[in-house]
């Protein structure tokens, strides 16, 4: 789930371990298991697992919600990027260790500080056999850009004034700004590229049960059985011979239940998954069936606030509601001790273009602690006692339903009328991509994550009219840093002007934070080899997989 896309993990590893108290260990152990209480629970972070050995026939895999869409515009969240990592491509690649590499396009060069061009890759086949062309790559930029499709992805392209091919097998973007992060965004979901012919062919029904899609990653959409499972089949004409598959089919199973899901983990009915139940992993640590591990995440947990024409409107409500929320008590009872209280919006690892940096201004922070007192004398006078919020919850895992729980109480605790409304596991993730299915939502307890190493690239999402900004929060102060930062091209200048924005975002609150948490992993006996970080929602994590012996 995701409001907006925060964090990288160049240097990741290590600061997730000192700031949790283990260390990381790039062999692929695991941390030890320690019980809850009100010390964080040790536990050490990797860079990778134990390689894949041997080749498999089959692999089973859970998702905890079935994707509402495989169409790239709509890749926003963890159950559709899960998937279409393996599938499909973008023209640039985030490598495990979170950097930035060739991909679709074998290079890049950008002549002037406003055009980028790409030289695309000889001889790339997609999944129906036919060869991928500079042709195809404009056509699958340019849905982003057409207002009638909706892209999830459409303001990374604000600034973009055309995208033409150049040469047969080269494209060229052109901005009207200067836009550093344009070209990292390219190896995420707004770079991918899909057959030109293949996108007119399916029309409406691209992306669904019925149209699918047809890339050129490592493996191909075989099969979906709505409200089941999905199957992808090893490609034989991949590109990438560093990635080929040793499995040659996967099963995808969508898996709602927290409780189902692990114990289908555990049980070896499926042989891996991603985002555990924070409840499991006592249990599952000492499993003897699999082996839990976890990885540096690129995200801390906020309330995003998606009414601004409610009570939470006011800025000092907001910042009440902030100071009631008793942060170490999530910690405890949601994640046993598997994290930290957040001290604002974007974690250490977000600044991944400038990591000490980073490091050192979140460890300056204040501590966001309890003080409901001083929370009622903030909202004394702002008229909103015994107005009403509604906070979205869902049984996803405890991490989402104990925040929204101690977010209703804190709002009590200062004279809010706070309301839950729960909603299933698949039907959350659409309040990331369809507005509407916000309307008389005050309040959504998210992960916010990135998908490239710049800490901007979340913080540009809170640009005025963003797609990413759901409460429709303004600031021409935030904006016009936020420009400022994009004409930046010293990675040290634009961690610096991140830091601005940070404060701002703790000044004006368009998001509560919450708490911080590492990324989870769990596989069987069976198999080894899965990218344990947050580069798996771009990176063919599959494609990595095989025998454990």
């Amino acid at each position: 789930m995701r409001m907006l896309r925060t964090a990288a993990l160049v240097g990741a590893i290590a600061l997730s371990a000192a700031a949790c108290g283990g260390a990381s260990d790039n062999n692929g152990n695991s941390g030890p298991s320690g019980g809850s209480g009100n010390s964080p629970t040790p536990y050490q972070t990797v860079a990778l697992t134990p390689p894949g050995k041997g080749n498999l026939a089959s692999a089973t895999w859970s998702l905890y919600a079935e994707p509402q869409s495989l169409d790239y515009l709509y890749a926003y969240d963890y159950p559709p990027n899960t998937v279409l990592a393996n599938v499909c491509e973008q023209l640039l690649r985030i490598t495990p260790d979170f950097k930035v590499a060739p991909g679709l396009a074998e290079k890049y060069d950008h002549p002037d500080p406003l055009t980028w061009v790409y030289t695309m890759r000889q001889g790339v086949k997609f999944h129906d056999g036919t060869t991928m062309t500079a042709d195809d790559a404009v056509a699958s930029i340019k849905r982003h850009m057409d207002p009638a499709n909706g892209s999830a992805w459409s303001t990374v392209f604000r600034d973009v004034t055309s995208v033409e091919k150049t040469g047969p097998m080269q494209v060229t973007i052109k901005t009207s700004k200067p836009d550093v992060l344009i070209n990292e965004q390219l190896a995420a979901s707004p770079g991918t590229v899909e057959s030109a012919a293949y996108l007119e062919k399916a029309g409406k029904n691209y992306g669904n049960p019925s149209g699918k899609v047809n890339c050129t990653g490592p493996y191909s959409l075989d099969s979906w059985n709505t409200g089941d499972s999905m199957n992808l089949k090893k490609f034989p004409d991949y590109w990438d011979k560093s990635l080929t598959p040793k499995i040659d089919n996967v099963k995808l199973v969508f898996i709602q239940d927290p409780s189902a899901r692990v114990n289908a983990l555990m049980s070896g009915e499926v042989d891996g998954g991603y985002m555990l139940p924070t409840n499991s992993y006592e249990k599952m640590g000492s499993s003897g069936n699999g082996k839990l591990y976890f990885g540096a995440n690129s995200g801390g947990y906020n309330a995003a606030v998606t009414n601004l024409q409610g009570p939470l409107g006011d800025v000092r409500v907001r910042k009440a509601l902030s100071m009631a929320i008793d942060r170490k008590g999530i910690v405890n009872a949601a994640l046993n001790g598997y994290g930290k209280p957040a001290k604002s919006m974007l974690i250490p690892d977000a600044f991944g273009i400038a990591p000490e940096k980073g490091k050192t201004a979140a460890a300056a922070l204040p501590e966001l602690t309890q003080d409901v007192a001083g929370a009622k004398k903030l909202m004394a006078d702002t008229g909103a006692a015994g107005k009403k919020i509604v906070i979205a919850t869902t049984n996803l895992g405890p991490e989402l339903s104990v925040s929204a729980n101690a977010i209703q109480q804190a709002g009590k605790d200062i004279g809010l009328n706070v309301e839950l409304k729960t909603i299933a596991p698949d039907a959350y993730t659409a309040l990331f991509t369809d507005p509407s299915t916000r309307d008389g939502i005050d309040i959504i307890v998210t992960n916010s994550y990135d998908m490239t190493p710049d800490p901007m690239e979340m913080l540009q999402t809170l640009r005025t009219g963003d797609f990413g900004n759901y409460g429709k929060w303004s600031n021409p102060e935030y904006d016009a840093l936020v420009d400022q930062a994009l004409a930046t091209t010293d990675d040290n200048a634009r961690a610096d002007i991140a830091l601005k924005l940070q404060d701002i975002l703790l000044r004006e609150m368009p998001g509560i934070p919450l708490f911080e948490s590492p990324y989870s992993i769990y596989m069987s006996k069976k198999i080894t080899g899965a990218t344990p970080t947050m580069a798996m929602m771009s990176y063919p994590w599959a494609a990595q997989l095989g025998s454990a012996s």
